[in-house]
């Protein structure tokens, strides 16, 4: 047990908040088969845990701690509720175990690990792809209503009114709690995939905040990967989303400042970049290619590959990543892809010919969506030589960017 001050308890609480929710309610689940109930009492825990480690201290295992808290109070609401006998059974017989299901056996089975079931059960074929993204979201990352709102570009009471129907059409259709069997996983293949993907971006870059990332969940969206992985050994892209994740976490050390500034690539010290990691991702990547079915994540895993593998920022071949991002394209014409090509092609052949790319898109839509635009384009106008045009791009990208620490990115460039 430690001591903490109030600053100290609401630290560790957050720490905790971005390692442990997805866990927690994931167990909730498993155990109450009540998705709401789940989110209720975890939330409960982690306001009890302000309270209560101010006064008593920090838990030596934070996760343990609210791991039991979150299932008593769950315990408590079914007692006073007087349903679920079976759920309140169950409880009851794990009462006296605080450290039920926190320390997860190193040679556990991906079809017993309850983030996986969870992310699975999202991803029933029976929702839409959108309402998988937005519960995984809410379930295993912890955004609030209002940042997933966001995320989708739409008012936060429609993205409520979302959440509530596909958790009912979870209950209604009976939909099972399960990593399902191995002829039922390639229709789930896609969506898993992608809701791990948009998990570790949501860990690289917070949409809202105060902090740039989340590095528990980066962490934990590369632990799904790997399970998944494992569970689909035949799937070459299940390989390649790992092998993506890995060599984008390697470069989070020279990505952030001491102070938690943002630091962009071409100024990053690399001698920062997690070698081992880069080692591992690059190993997953040959692996993922011997199948021969290249998909967009190998492809993506092949422009950062680009990045991690050049010792300077001069020296990296982005004539190679336009090539690899036209490739991209022919598989994932999206707009984002174009963007990304766009500042791409910029690099290999100067900025007004990404300029010219840019200009194509358009920039307007979320509010994710038109900072991202509108950053590029002010990147781009800069190295131009354009700095009047510069600076009103970049006011557009900082009145559209919910996060403290990109904010002060953009603020800073504008400034300079």
């Amino acid at each position: 047990m430690t001591q903490g001050s109030g600053p100290a308890v609401a630290a560790a609480v957050a720490t905790a908040f971005s390692d442990e929710w997805g866990r927690i309610v994931a167990t909730l689940i498993r155990r109450t088969g009540d998705w709401d109930l789940a989110e209720d009492c975890a939330q409960e825990a982690f306001a009890l845990a302000l309270r209560t480690w101010d006064r008593d201290g920090i838990p030596d295992r934070p996760g343990a701690w609210l791991t039991t808290a979150a299932r008593r109070r769950a315990l408590d609401r079914l007692r006073r509720e007087q349903v679920g006998r079976t759920k309140l059974q169950e409880l009851i017989m794990t009462e006296g175990d605080r450290t039920e299901t926190y320390d997860p056996d190193p040679a556990m089975s991906p079809l017993t690990d309850d983030r996986l079931r969870l992310i699975f059960t999202c991803c029933h074929p029976a929702l839409a792809f959108e309402a998988q993204v937005a519960l995984a979201l809410r379930t295993l990352a912890g955004l609030t209503t209002a940042e997933i709102a966001r995320a989708f570009g739409v008012p936060e009471p429609t993205m409520a009114k979302r959440l509530v129907r596909v958790k009912a059409k979870i209950t209604q259709a009976g939909i099972p709690y399960r990593v399902p069997p191995d002829h039922l996983l390639p229709e789930r293949t896609a969506a898993v995939l992608g809701v791990i993907y948009l998990l570790f971006n949501e860990g690289y870059t917070a949409t809202a905040g105060d902090d740039l990332a989340r590095p528990g969940l980066m962490a934990e969206a590369i632990r799904l990967a790997d399970l998944t992985a494992s569970l689909m050994p035949d799937a070459p892209e299940a390989g390649g989303l790992l092998a993506l994740l890995l060599l984008q976490r390697a470069r989070q050390p020279g990505r952030i400042g001491p102070a938690g500034e943002l630091i962009g690539l071409e100024d990053q010290d690399r001698s920062l970049w997690d070698q081992t990691m880069i080692g591992a991702g690059l190993d997953r990547l040959r692996l993922a290619g011997r199948r021969e079915r290249i998909g967009p994540y190998q492809l993506q895993a092949m422009i950062v590959a680009c990045h991690v593998t050049a010792a300077r920022a001069a020296d990296t071949d982005w004539s190679r990543i336009v090539l690899l991002y036209d490739q991209l394209l022919t598989l994932v014409p999206s707009p984002t892809v174009r963007l990304n090509r766009a500042i791409a092609v910029a690099m290999a052949r100067g900025p007004e010919a990404g300029l010219a790319e840019l200009a194509s898109l358009p920039e307007t839509g979320s509010r994710e969506w038109t900072k991202q635009c509108a950053a590029a384009r002010a990147d781009l106008l800069r190295r131009a030589g354009r700095t009047d045009e510069a600076a009103l791009a970049y006011r557009r990208a900082i009145d559209h960017s919910d996060n403290t620490a990109e904010r002060a990115f953009l603020s800073k460039r504008l400034e300079n």
